[in-house]
């Protein structure tokens, strides 16, 4: 139900930001953020309950905690730059948007790196 909720408020903010879009513009962009972290603020709480569920996960499996660690952080940093790159794109900074998607894609990539070279350390050691 909690996606119902989100679809009908992420509906409403934008039905409101195109009415203030023909008479007040400048209105648009705090609508369209207000509308953005109320959404981010439900999506917190979906996070609490899903690190809860990998801490779980990893009192099963015998995982390195880095690793679940660098999977939140990629989670965290996708969710966040596609955040500020929408809120940027409807301003109108499109360019500043596509930076902060290219720095975001950086960003998960160095930390995917440590990962994959382990992998490939691991590789290494079952060829040799």
């Amino acid at each position: 139900m909690d996606v119902i909720r989100i679809a009908l408020l992420g509906t409403a903010g934008t039905v409101l930001c195109i009415l203030l879009k023909e008479t007040r513009g400048e209105y648009a962009l705090y609508v369209t953020l207000g509308t953005g972290i109320c959404i981010l603020t439900c999506a917190v709480g979906k996070m609490d309950y899903l690190i809860e569920m990998l801490r779980k996960v990893q009192e099963y499996l015998p995982l390195d905690s880095t690793y679940l660690n660098t999977l939140l952080k990629m989670i965290g940093i996708t969710y966040i730059g596609q955040f500020s790159s929408g809120i940027c794109k409807d301003a109108g900074c499109s360019s500043i948007a596509g930076q902060i998607e290219v720095f975001s894609k950086l960003s998960i990539l160095a930390l995917g790196m440590p990962i994959l070279l382990a992998l490939m350390e691991t590789i290494h050691g079952f060829l040799s």
